[in-house]
C-alpha cells in the first residue's frame, strides 16, 4: 500500500530504557466466584507508587485453579508469551500445566513497554522490560494466596509453603490456588513483593514448555490473526499503486463486479478495494480491475540508478556520527591501509503469515483484530482515520505468523488502509483486509539498501592505528513519529548502530553517514542496523588480521581488551568449535562477534566451498544474554536467527526496475530451504547473573560475516556485494 498518511505524533514517546527498577504496588479485584485478578502497575515510581493509582492485572487466577498470564507483548513466534508465563509461574510457584496465556487489551497506560513508553514489541525488549514487572506480579499473587490461607486456617503465614501449585501447612491442611482465589481478593497486596533468589528458582533457567506449541502443532483454528472468522465477515483485497508515490486516477470495475461473490468495489487513497464474501473472489475480481495510475510523483529510480547515486555520495564526507582521535593522520602514517566497499540490497521481511487486519466500524466505535506489534500506534492511527476518540477504538492482539519487524510500522499503514476502507464502505459489517505474498513483496516495507566504505590502517607491527567508516543509506526513522527521539543531529542511530558503539580498540575512529531520500518505504528488519554494520566491520577485521599475519581470533581478542563479555563469548565459541584444531580437508572456518540489543553473540561457521557454491555445514554459537530465562527458547531463537541471516546473505535481495519491485513471491525472493540449513548448529549459553537481555534478533548479525570469513579462508576473497549468489568476491 502506498497512500500518503498524515504523520502521527505520539505524545510521551520515550524509547530510552528506564533506569528505575522499583516495582509497583499490586491491586486485587473481584468478588464472590470471580477468582483473583492482580498485577503490577507499570512505571510507577517512589511516592506515586505508594499513593496508588490506576492498576492493571497481569495475573488472573480462576476458581478452578487456572492461572492466566496476561501477555502485554505480541508473540510472533519468538516465544515471549512463554517467557512471561515463566516469570509469573516462577514467583507464584505454579506448575507449567496450570498456566495459560492471553494477550493484553489495548490499554496503553497499563500495558506499555517500559522502554518505549507505549505498547509495543520490538528491539528484543520483551523480557528485559518485563523482568521485574511479571516476577513482581507472580510474587504478589503468591503472597496474597498465602495470606488468605493463613486467615482461613488460623495459622501464621510464615508457616505456609507453596509448592507446585499447592498451598500447604505442616498441620496437613492443603488447598489449590482456586480454593483460595476468592478469599485472596480480600487481602491487601504487598507494596514490595519478595522475589525469589536464584538458588530458589524452579522454572527460570529450566526451559518452561512453550505455551503455543499445542495449538500450532495441532493446527487449531482461530489461532492467528488471519484465522479470524465471525458472522457477516467480508474479505477485502486491494489493488495498490505499482510504484510508490503514485495515486489513483481512475478505474473501471465492470469485469470485477461480475465475479460471483463480489459485494462492492471502492476507490480511495488506498487504491481500489474489492469487498467480497470470501478471499478467492476478492482476489480474482481485483485482478480484473482496469486501473489508471497517476505516476507523476512516483519513485522511478531502479537499483542501478540508486547504486550510482550512492557511490557518488560515498566519495564525499558525510555527517559525523562518531569521531575519536586523528583518523586522517593515522591513515596517512600507516604502514599499510586496507580498504573495502560493501553493498547491501533491500531486503523483505517475508513472514509466513502475510499482513491482515479485521475491522468492525459502526460509525461511532471501531474494533480491530490483528497481529499488533505496536497496538498504541495501530489504535491512534485508526482513530485518526475514522475521526474517533482513542477510547472508542480497541485493538485485539492475535498470534502472528512471523514479523521480523514488518508489523511494527510507525504509520500503521496496513491498519490505516483497513480503517479507510471501512469508513468509505460505511456499513457496520466486519471487514478482513488480506495481503497476498505478492502484495507484500512488491508493495511492502524493506530493510534499506546500504553502501559502506571502510579504510583502516596498520602499523609496522600489525596493530590497527585508525578506522574510517562511511555509510550511505535511507533512514528508517526520518519522517516518522519517532524521529524527534531517535534522530539526533541528522544521524539516525539505526543506520550506524554497531559502529558508533563498537568496542574494538582501533586507536582513532571516525564514522560518517549520508542519509538518502528515496521513495521506497523502509523499516527495521530483524536486528536492524546490525544486519549490515556487523558484516562490514567483522569482515574487515578478518582482512586486517590477514594483512597483519595474525589469527583472526587472537587479533579480535587483542582489540577487545576492555570488553570482557564480548571476549568471553569469543573464547567460548572458539573452544566449542575447536578453533585451534584445523578443520577436516575441504572445510573452512570463519568467526564473527557482535553485541546487539544488549546481548553478546559469537558464531563460528564451518563451510565447504566448491565451484563458487557455499554450503554451511556447521555453526557454533555462544550467547551471553544475562539470566537465561528459558534456555530452550534461547537456543531456538539463536537457531532461527542463524537461519534467517543465512538466507539473507546467501540469496536475499529486493531489486527495482523503474521504481517497481522485480520480485513477487518466493520464486523470485527465494527463502532459505530446510535442506540449506547447516547440518549441525550448537548453541552454548554463558551462565550469568546479569539482568536478561533480548534474544529475538542478536543471533542474526554474526552469521553473515562468519560465513564470509570462511569464504575468505577458502578463496582469499571476501563477498563484498550481497547476496553471495552474485559472485562479487573481492
Amino acid at each position: 500500500m502506498r497512500p500518503t498518511m498524515t504523520d502521527l505524533r505520539l505524545p510521551g514517546l520515550a524509547p530510552t530504557p528506564l533506569t528505575a527498577t522499583r516495582r509497583g504496588i499490586l491491586m486485587a479485584f473481584g468478588g464472590a466466584g470471580a477468582g483473583l485478578i492482580l498485577g503490577t502497575m507499570p512505571g510507577l515510581r517512589g511516592a506515586k507508587a505508594a499513593q496508588g493509582g490506576t492498576f492493571n492485572p497481569f495475573v488472573r487466577i480462576a476458581p478452578d485453579g487456572t492461572v492466566t498470564v496476561i501477555v502485554k507483548h505480541l508473540d510472533k513466534g519468538q516465544g515471549i508469551a512463554t517467557g512471561l508465563a515463566t516469570l509469573v509461574a516462577e514467583e507464584l510457584d505454579a506448575t507449567h500445566d496450570q498456566v495459560v496465556t492471553e494477550f493484553a487489551p489495548s490499554i496503553d497506560a497499563d500495558y506499555k513497554n517500559l522502554y518505549f513508553g507505549i505498547m509495543g514489541t520490538g528491539g528484543s525488549t520483551g523480557i528485559a522490560n518485563s523482568w521485574d514487572q511479571y516476577r513482581g506480579a507472580g510474587a504478589a499473587a503468591r503472597a496474597m494466596l498465602v495470606a488468605a490461607a493463613a486467615r482461613a486456617w488460623g495459622v501464621p503465614a510464615a508457616e505456609i509453603v507453596v509448592v507446585q501449585g499447592r498451598i500447604t501447612h505442616p498441620s496437613g491442611r492443603t488447598a489449590g490456588f482456586g480454593d483460595m482465589a476468592d478469599a485472596a481478593a480480600a487481602e491487601t497486596p504487598p507494596a514490595e513483593p519478595v522475589l525469589k533468589t536464584p538458588d530458589q528458582w524452579v522454572h527460570i533457567g529450566k526451559s518452561f514448555p512453550r505455551v503455543d506449541v499445542p495449538n500450532k502443532s495441532h493446527g487449531a483454528p482461530d489461532t492467528f490473526a488471519i484465522d479470524i472468522a465471525m458472522e457477516g465477515l467480508r474479505t477485502v483485497a486491494i489493488a495498490r499503486p505499482p510504484k510508490w508515490g503514485a495515486t489513483l486516477a481512475s478505474f473501471d470495475a465492470t469485469a470485477a463486479k461480475g465475479v460471483r461473490g463480489v459485494i462492492d468495489v471502492i476507490g480511495g487513497p488506498f487504491g481500489v478495494a474489492v469487498i467480497a464474501e470470501k478471499t478467492w473472489p476478492a482476489i480474482k475480481a481485483r485482478d480484473l480491475l482496469e486501473i489508471t495510475w497517476d505516476e507523476s510523483a512516483a519513485e522511478t529510480r531502479g537499483s542501478a540508478e540508486l547504486e550510482a547515486e550512492y557511490r557518488a555520495l560515498l566519495a564525499t564526507p558525510g555527517a559525523v556520527a562518531r569521531t575519536e582521535g586523528d583518523v586522517a593522520g593515522a591513515l596517512a602514517g600507516a604502514a599499510q591501509v586496507v580498504e573495502a566497499e560493501y553493498l547491501f540490497p533491500y531486503l523483505a521481511h517475508a513472514p509466513m503469515e502475510p499482513l491482515d487486519t479485521t475491522i468492525l466500524y459502526d460509525g461511532t466505535r471501531a474494533q480491530i483484530w490483528t497481529g499488533a506489534q505496536m497496538p498504541t500506534v495501530d489504535l491512534m492511527v485508526a482513530a485518526g482515520v475514522l475521526g474517533l476518540s482513542p477510547e472508542n477504538v480497541s485493538v485485539t492482539t492475535r498470534w502472528a505468523g512471523g514479523s521480523f519487524g514488518r508489523r511494527a510500522v510507525a504509520n500503521a499503514h496496513y491498519v490505516a488502509e483497513a480503517a479507510m476502507v471501512a469508513k468509505a464502505w460505511g456499513r457496520p459489517e466486519p471487514l478482513k483486509v488480506i495481503w497476498t505474498r505478492e502484495d507484500d513483496l512488491k508493495g511492502g516495507y524493506y530493510r534499506p539498501m546500504y553502501l559502506h566504505r571502510v579504510r583502516a590502517g596498520l602499523d609496522a607491527a600489525g596493530n590497527v592505528t585508525g578506522w574510517e567508516h562511511r555509510v550511505v543509506g535511507q533512514s528508517i526513522i526520518a519522517g516518522t513519529a519517532f524521529e524527534a527521539a531517535i534522530v539526533k543531529n541528522g544521524i539516525d542511530e539505526t543506520s550506524v548502530e554497531g559502529l558508533t558503539d563498537a568496542t574494538y580498540a582501533f586507536g582513532a575512529m571516525q564514522v560518517e553517514l549520508h542519509t538518502t531520500k528515496v521513495g521506497v518505504p523502509v523499516l527495521w528488519w530483524r536486528s536492524v542496523g546490525h544486519t549490515h554494520t556487523a558484516y562490514a566491520m567483522e569482515t574487515m577485521v578478518d582482512q586486517l588480521a590477514a594483512a597483519a599475519g595474525r589469527d583472526p581470533l587472537d587479533f579480535r581478542l587483542a582489540l577487545l581488551k576492555d570488553d570482557p563479555r564480548k571476549t568471553a563469548v569469543l573464547k567460548l565459541v572458539a573452544e566449542k568449535a575447536g578453533w585451534t584444531t584445523p578443520p577436516a580437508a575441504g572445510r573452512f572456518r570463519g568467526i564473527a562477534v557482535q553485541k546487539s540489543f544488549g546481548t553478546y553473540v559469537a558464531e563460528v561457521a564451518e563451510i565447504t566451498y566448491a565451484n563458487g557454491q557455499v554450503k554451511v555445514e556447521r555453526v557454533v554459537c555462544a550467547v551471553d544474554c544475562g539470566v537465561a530465562v528459558n534456555p530452550d527458547n534461547i537456543r531456538g531463537q539463536m537457531e532461527g536467527g542463524i537461519g534467517y541471516g543465512l538466507g539473507a546473505v546467501l540469496k536475499g535481495a529486493i531489486t527495482l526496475t523503474g521504481g517497481a519491485v522485480d520480485q513477487a513471491n518466493f520464486d523470485g525472493y527465494d527463502p532459505l530451504r530446510m535442506s540449506e540449513m547447516p547440518t549441525e548448529i550448537e548453541v552454548h549459553i554463558l551462565p550469568s547473573t546479569d539482568r536478561p537481555t533480548g534474544v529475538g534478533e542478536p543471533g542474526v548479525p554474526p552469521i553473515g560475516p562468519a560465513i564470509a570469513n570462511a569464504i575468505f579462508k577458502a578463496t582469499g576473497r571476501h563477498p563484498r556485494r550481497l547476496p553471495f549468489t552474485n559472485g562479487d568476491f573481492a
